[in-house]
């Protein structure tokens, strides 16, 4: 045995087996490319809020505070600070954009998920015109009242 900290693990548990094979899944379903994720926080005060977020290691990676827009990030994580912009926090999605707002190869088109979600049944609480190409938004309400925005910016 081998001990580690206050345990000790038998040297055969320790062993790695190697993974039985995997089967492929066969599926129909086609992959929703979402692209980039954020929280947009509905901030009272941007400035507070954006030195509050800075303590924690963020930093003002796009946006206007003058504007009452900010987009904060650390690391991979990315937050949006909007002051006046939306009644409550949103989970939002950015088709065709990495985490660094940077154009993807391939992506699925915004217009295209609104599609797929209201053929699955989902509620919409506002709608891209399907006729556009290009930037274009939506929203959905999950069953728990969380707005979810769908905001494609190329």
């Amino acid at each position: 045995m081998q001990a580690i900290g206050a345990s000790a693990i038998p040297v055969a548990a320790q062993t790695v087996q190697p993974a039985a094979p995997r089967q492929a899944k066969k599926t129909t379903e086609q992959t929703m490319e979402l692209g980039a994720f954020s929280v947009s926080l509905t901030v009272k005060d941007i400035e507070a809020s954006k030195a509050f977020y800075e303590k924690l290691g963020f930093k003002s990676f796009m946006g206007d505070a003058s504007k009452k827009w900010l987009i904060l990030k650390n690391g991979d994580h990315v937050i949006g600070l909007f002051q006046g912009m939306f009644d409550k926090n949103l989970l939002t999605f950015n088709p065709g954009w990495d985490s660094n707002a940077q154009k993807l190869a391939s992506f699925t088109d915004v217009r295209e998920i609104q599609r797929r979600l209201k053929a699955q049944g989902v509620k919409l609480v506002s709608e891209a015109d399907e006729s556009t190409t290009g930037p274009a938004s939506f929203m959905a309400v999950d069953p728990d009242g969380n707005t979810v925005l769908f905001d494609q910016h190329v």
